[in-house]
Formats: structure tokens, sequence, C-alpha cells
């Protein structure tokens, strides 16, 4: 199961990677709805994939996308969580500064396809502060 999760987000990885709008619209259904980290929502495959023309044609043009899964969450047989955290960039190195909520839903013939995505900036100084109160609380 997890393993056809990571071949519909290496998809993802591919189409963005190759520039394409369109196969990285591909990999969602038609209406799921795409929230970015500056919180703009795209609505539907086709929003999806009109958003992701500049973005992958002029602003981020040549960037890589990197991902790692960090966890699965089964709803059900045909309904998954996914969180990784990712990144793009064109440089050698791509860090990993968002963290990524992905809900999978697999469709009659076994595809998986991302039906809602989350997109979430990290804020190191937040995170720090975070992990502070974190020790603090359980002293």
């Amino acid at each position: 199961m997890q393993q056809n999760l990571e071949r519909a987000l290496q998809r993802m990885v591919d189409a963005w990677d190759a520039g394409d709008p369109g196969r990285y619209a591909a990999e969602f259904t038609a209406d799921a709805t795409y929230v970015t980290f500056l919180g703009s929502v795209s609505r539907g495959r086709d929003q999806i994939e009109r958003d992701h023309v500049d973005v992958l044609q002029k602003w981020r043009r040549g960037s890589r996308m990197r991902m790692e899964i960090r966890s699965v969450r089964m709803l059900d047989d045909d309904t998954a969580i996914v969180v990784a955290e990712g990144g793009v960039g064109k440089k050698r190195t791509i860090a990993l500064d968002k963290v990524q909520t992905f809900v999978f839903r697999r469709d009659g013939d076994g595809r998986w396809s991302c039906a809602a995505f989350q997109n979430t900036k990290k804020k190191a100084l937040a995170l720090w502060v975070l992990r502070l109160a974190d020790r603090r609380a359980k002293r």
C-alpha cells in the first residue's frame, strides 16, 4: 500500500522536475483542493494546472522537488493521509523547508490521486520556541 503511495508522490516529483503543469495536475482528483504555503487555494485539477503554468514555466522554471514521507495513516482501504517534508530549489541540495499534508484517494483502477493538499512553510524561530517550551514543560 505504502509503496503505491510512494509511487504517486514520485509521479508528482517527476512532473514538477519536468516542468509539466499538466502532468503535475494529473496526480490530483478532478475536485481536489490545493492550499499553498502562501495561503492561496486552487480548487479542482483544471485550476491546479492553470495555477502551476507560471510556477513551473516561469518563476520556478528548472527547479527540482525533493520530498520525504514522514508518516502514512490509512483511514480506510481507499483513503490515506500522508505527511511529508519537502522543498523546491535549483541548487544541488534542496532543503526540506515545508511540511505537506496529502489526502489520497484510490480509484476503482487502484490508482492513488491526491484529493487535498496543504503546504506549510517551516519557520525556524517558531519551531525553536516550540521545542524550548516543550522541553520546559517536561521538567
